[in-house]
């Protein structure tokens, strides 16, 4: 199951998500000639926290958050001819501290 945190002031439940990106040869100035012109290009209830880059401009870290793991497919597509992806759910290390204070 997928990490979970409550955001204070919403009805809802969010998933923590790092979106590693692996640039595709040579297509770091598209990428970006893309972001300027089109933004992150996200759907409605995908939300983008912070994000790294190497470098050497070839992987990108973002950090995401969503109820519904399903928009990363919506997403992903606007993308994929320059990047390659790999999404992981993941959680805060204050979320750890207290799973594992429960388990022990």
């Amino acid at each position: 199951m997928a990490p979970a945190s409550r955001c204070n002031s919403c009805n809802f439940v969010f998933m923590l998500y790092m979106v590693v990106e692996r640039f595709k040869e040579g297509a770091a100035p598209e990428i970006y000639r893309r972001f300027r012109e089109k933004g992150r290009m996200m759907p409605d209830g995908l939300e983008y926290v912070s994000s790294w880059i190497d470098h050497n401009f070839k992987i990108c870290w973002q950090l995401m958050q969503t109820e519904d793991f399903a928009l990363f497919d919506r997403w992903i597509d606007n993308w994929r001819d320059l990047m390659d992806f790999e999404v992981v759910p993941v959680r805060t290390s204050a979320e750890v501290r207290e799973t594992m204070n429960e388990e022990l």
